[in-house]
């Protein structure tokens, strides 16, 4: 019986290959390192700035020993979710490299 499910496993796994790369290949043409980069990038500027709104809040309430603000803290929330969104984003993209559900261009 174990033998049966491996094998069912295995060309369940094989199939989720096979339908992914049929799937998500035509959306997006063959990639070289050069054309990720706006990926990076994006998601750097995004972190960037959720960091540095962190920080600023911080050293704005230094002096006063307060935690920051509903407002401050909802402002956050906010660009830390869009940091998120696009980090994940971009680590779907390499586990779609990985996977073989994308093409790359030789360099």
């Amino acid at each position: 019986m174990d033998a049966d499910i491996n094998r069912l496993l295995l060309r369940f796994e094989q199939l989720m290959r096979e339908t992914n790369r049929e799937v998500i290949n035509p959306y997006i043409h063959q990639l070289s390192i050069d054309e990720l980069k706006p990926v990076v990038s994006v998601v750097a500027q995004a972190r960037a700035v959720y960091l540095k709104r962190l920080y600023d809040i911080a050293l704005a309430h230094e002096a006063d020993h307060q935690l920051p603000s509903e407002a401050e803290i909802v402002e956050l929330e906010q660009l830390q979710r869009r940091f998120k969104a696009l980090a994940e984003g971009a680590q779907s993209i390499e586990v779609a490299i990985q996977r073989g559900y994308l093409d790359i261009k030789e360099s």
